[in-house]
């Protein structure tokens, strides 16, 4: 993956899979550790904005092949029901990293929620938009490098401009987040990777349900 070699990349997951491995583990281990590192690379320099596109591509492609076995992964994991909730995810402005939001985005979709993939590179204005036109009930911001993570906090902010902040529960991750910084930019959670994020959206849920039902 840091080599950029997406012929080689391909074998080498088709082989962890023929040998055993969970799909699921082999995103979240290897290509993900590849890709915090490509991000490394380019913010020290090494890498460019083209690298890190490249990069990207390969793995969407594996992400793309990848993805029935993910969902019968996500749906084994999963215990008892949930309600299904609205969720919009995307990429913060100014950051192409694509991997671990697409990631999340299938796991919420196997524990059964509605989810609206933003894309990358994504404004502020789209988040809004999500939740007052769109009615998303959650949202998912990822960012790969520290130099974009920063715009995450101009998506809460705009949501406050536009007195919705209180109505959608925001959860943030990425290689360039972790739990102080999502208290410092006033989301109300931080995935550590996309199993743990379903976990939080659901738990989000309960808590939620419980809070009408009582």
């Amino acid at each position: 993956m840091i080599e950029l070699d997406g012929d080689c990349v391909n074998a080498s997951v088709d082989g962890a899979i023929q040998l055993g491995e969970r799909a699921t583990d082999v995103v979240l281990g290897p290509m993900s550790e590849a890709m915090r590192e490509i991000g490394r690379l380019y913010e020290e320099g090494e890498y460019f904005i083209a690298e890190l596109i490249e990069a990207a591509e390969i793995f969407k492609g594996v992400m793309k092949r990848l993805n029935p076995l993910l969902l019968e992964e996500a749906r084994k994991g999963l215990s008892g029901s949930v309600d299904r909730v609205k969720i919009a995810i995307g990429t913060v402005k100014g950051d192409v990293h694509d991997i671990g939001k697409s990631l999340v985005a299938v796991m919420l979709q196997a524990a059964g929620h509605e989810v609206l993939d933003l894309g990358v590179n994504v404004p502020p204005e789209k988040f809004v938009e999500a939740v007052r036109d769109w009615g998303a009930e959650v949202i998912g911001i990822s960012a790969l490098l520290t130099t974009t993570a920063r715009n995450m906090k101009d998506v809460i902010d705009a949501l406050k401009r536009e007195g919705l902040r209180d109505k959608v529960f925001v959860m943030i991750g990425g290689a360039a987040t972790d739990e102080e910084f999502a208290r410092r930019v006033g989301a109300d959670a931080w995935g550590r990777n996309a199993v743990e994020a379903v976990k939080i959206v659901n738990e989000y849920v309960a808590r939620r349900r419980g809070r009408i039902n009582g």
